[in-house]
């Protein structure tokens, strides 16, 4: 008989491991399983719900695989309404716009062999697909099921037929040259493609796929004319393809690695990452690991299982671009084949990513969650400054110079000013220097359009610049970068030279109509103003979205629209004025436009990058509560997990990212500075580990989606009345404790010493 102190003290233990198994439980929790791949994929060239395909992939691996509904060379790959798969490929694309390069896929056939992109595509449902970060898998109503998770560099797939069916599996080889070999006995394909806009003279990817299944036949083909020629070994044209018979009913896996470099480098990458894989079950293991540690990193506590799903899929796209361009050799070191001047080097370079988007916040959320990972990127930079004599704009994988700006040198000096110093900044911004006062043979952004009229005039001039206005603000802004790398690192000259342009921003105000304008060359207003008309003298955008682009002044900027009151005047008036649309000088509605209207908040139009820092603006004039407000509303209202998931193009990463962190309750409106402006936090409690161990806790009191106001706050258990947290705040760890109410907390967050950084203050 056991005395009841004993019965008791069994209880107690008994409940410990309880908790003990519970929190374990919580602790190998499968984040991935939140992360839905599809999220923003029912997009079209007239609207854009995120432009995305189902990647499947490593963080900033080097290829991605998805599957492919779009005919080969559309830059809608996949799209929801589809209704048939045509291939599943290894894929790059950063936007639909600019298509992708690299390309090559493999598709299952059942029954007779059908090489034809449109006769081989398969029926499917989405009730029959899973698609996640780690693993992708459909069952076609032809009852082949397709199976996917990858490395970096490679992919394994596994293709499962029916009993006593035919079973071909077709390599299409895109649509450009490309070069495939057949090695029956060894059951390997080898091969390359060359497909790719923006892609050096003598660009390959080289291939090696190899199969678990002996070859009962096989053949090449090329699909410009669809020909086919049984029992050929190789082959090489446009559009050059393989194909191979299993036995009937067969379950085939293939085990894929590519290289830039040479056909014995993909050899190699798929013996480092796959050659000790057997069975598909061991990447995808090894993936989901990969995906859960860095989810574990960002852990959210409490709040819907809806919004958590909507984070992890944010969190997930927000780790994708850049891509990594460089391999490892035998000996294990990383080197690269150049996109810029066609050269192997050594070292590390990325690639695939638009800085006019993602230096906003894509960016900034590295230097916290990926600082080494950031540190390589930074020289790389510098060494594709020298491979091609500009500094990426838009790499993709070379330089495209798209979109405006040069916001290189915003990357650079926020990884600066953060700590994150792995290159020279005099050679920076020497390079930035030479960016600033010339314009290059390629697109907006490389180098400077209208520079001259800039210096000369403090602005550029319209109609001989088209989106004139936009690039004075973003140039001014990039001037403040230079200007504070070089004070950062005691650069006098370069002090001078951006210290004088940095507030051209000003140049483009109007006092009468209080916005920011069009200029001609004689320095008066461009006529017939209407502040709802888009293009002309803005990129994308109208009066009402290019009036915040003053990341660096914002006092400056609320000092030219005559104070606070008149400033929260506008910023209010974006939300209340009409969500009606002045197509232009873009002559119809593009997908931006309808986006914006759809999202039915006034002029506030969140599906493009020039506007999605300004409800953060309120904590510089004093009402820091309105940001709250917006920042709980914005991520409610135009994001989800679905289908539908983002107001606009997702854009290598920065839609995300503005979710990610403003769900973790800040953002960096200004990169460049050390500074993150607090906003209202999703979730009752998130921990975010560093690199390096250290844990940085926000906790929420009181949080729901009623109680989006903060009442009080403490950093470390001291108050913190400030609007603002400092990047050491977080990558140092700490405890940021906010209450939260259902009420604005009027008398918070309003003193100067609150407000987050501006030039123009003292």
């Amino acid at each position: 008989m056991r005395s009841p102190r004993f019965i008791k003290n069994r209880q107690f233990f008994a409940g410990l491991l309880c908790c003990a198994s519970l929190l374990a439980s919580a602790q190998q929790k499968d984040l991935v399983a939140y992360a839905n791949t599809l999220q923003g994929t029912n997009s079209e060239f007239a609207l854009s719900y995120g432009n995305t395909y189902p990647t499947t992939a490593l963080p900033f691996s080097m290829h991605a695989w998805s599957a492919q509904t779009g005919k080969n060379g559309d830059g809608w790959k996949y799209q929801y309404k589809a209704t048939t798969i045509r291939g599943f490929q290894q894929v790059h694309q950063c936007s639909p716009w600019v298509g992708d390069y690299a390309v090559f896929s493999l598709m299952p056939v059942a029954g007779e062999l059908k090489v034809n992109e449109e006769e081989r595509a398969a029926a499917f449902s989405h009730d029959d697909e899973i698609a996640r970060p780690d693993y992708y898998k459909v069952t076609f109503a032809n009852k082949v099921t397709t199976e996917i998770s990858t490395t970096e560099r490679g992919a394994h797939l596994r293709f499962s037929f029916p009993a006593k069916t035919p079973a071909y599996i077709v390599l299409d080889g895109y649509n450009a040259l490309s070069g495939v070999k057949i090695f029956p006995k060894e059951r390997k394909i080898t091969g390359y493609v060359t497909n790719g806009r923006f892609i050096p003279k003598g660009f390959r990817n080289y291939f090696v796929i190899v199969f678990d299944q002996p070859f009962e036949a096989s053949g090449t083909w090329e699909n410009v004319n669809n020909t086919i020629s049984a029992g050929n070994l190789s082959a090489e044209a446009n559009g050059a393809g393989a194909y191979i018979r299993f036995r009937n009913g067969a379950k085939v896996q293939a085990r894929v690695a590519s290289s830039y470099i040479s056909a014995e480098q993909a050899e190699i990458t798929w013996q480092r990452e796959l050659g000790s894989h057997t069975k598909l079950e061991q990447t995808k293991a090894a993936a989901n690991r990969i995906w859960n540690t860095l989810f574990g990193r960002v852990l959210v506590e409490g709040g819907s299982e809806k919004d958590k799903a909507t984070f992890y899929s944010c969190l997930f796209r927000a780790n994708l671009f850049s891509h990594q361009f460089f391999e490892y050799n035998s000996k294990g070191e990383p080197y690269y084949f150049s996109p810029y001047d066609g050269k192997v080097h050594n070292g590390y370079m990325y690639t695939d990513n638009g800085f006019w988007d993602t230096f906003r916040a894509q960016f900034p959320l590295n230097t916290i969650l990926h600082p080494t990972m950031q540190g390589r990127y930074m020289q790389a930079l510098l060494d594709a400054q020298q491979q091609c004599g500009w500094f990426p704009a838009w790499s993709f994988p070379g330089e495209t110079g798209g979109m405006l700006g040069n916001h290189a040198i915003s990357l650079l000096t926020d990884a600066w000013v953060k700590g994150i110093r792995t290159f020279d900044p005099k050679q920076a911004l020497d390079a930035y220097f030479h960016e600033a006062m010339n314009k290059g043979p390629w697109g907006g952004a490389n180098g400077r359009a209208g520079w001259k009229e800039y210096y000369q005039l403090g602005y550029v001039s319209f109609p001989e610049s088209h989106g004139s206005t936009s690039q004075t603000l973003e140039y001014a802004y990039d001037d403040f970068c230079g200007y504070q790398l070089a004070k950062q690192t005691s650069n006098e000259f370069y002090q001078y030279v951006f210290g004088r342009s940095m507030y051209n921003y000003k140049n483009q105000y109007d006092s009468i109509t209080g916005f920011m304008r069009g200029r001609k060359l004689d320095g008066s207003w461009l006529e017939n103003f209407d502040p709802y008309e888009w293009g002309g003298p803005y990129t994308e955008g109208n009066a009402w979205h290019w009036q915040w682009s003053v990341f660096h002044d914002v006092q400056g900027l609320i000092d030219l629209m005559g104070g606070e009151t008149r400033f929260i005047e506008k910023m209010d008036s974006v939300f209340s004025v009409p969500n009606k649309v002045n197509v232009g000088y873009y002559k119809q509605m593009i997908h931006e436009m309808t986006e914006m209207v759809n999202a039915d908040m006034g002029q506030y139009a969140h599906g493009n990058q020039p506007v999605q820092h300004m409800i953060y603006l309120y904590n510089y004039a004093g009402q820091p509560w309105k940001a709250q407000a917006h920042a709980r509303k914005i991520m409610s209202k135009l994001y989800n997990a679905g289908e539908n998931g983002y107001p606009g193009d997702e854009d290598q990463g920065q839609m995300s990212s503005w979710y990610v962190m403003s769900a973790l309750g800040f953002y960096s409106v200004c990169p460049g500075t050390d500074q993150y402006v607090i906003g209202s936090p999703l979730f009752p409690k998130v921990t975010v580990t560093m690199e390096n161990g250290n844990k940085f806790v926000v906790e929420a009191r009181n949080n729901s989606p009623e109680n989006v106001y903060i009442q009080s706050a403490t950093l470390n258990g001291r108050p913190w009345p400030h609007n603002w947290l400092r990047h050491a705040d977080i990558v140092n760890g700490g405890v940021l404790t906010l209450e939260m109410g259902n009420k604005p907390a009027t008398g918070r967050g309003i003193m100067q010493a609150d407000r987050p950084f501006s030039l123009s203050r003292p």
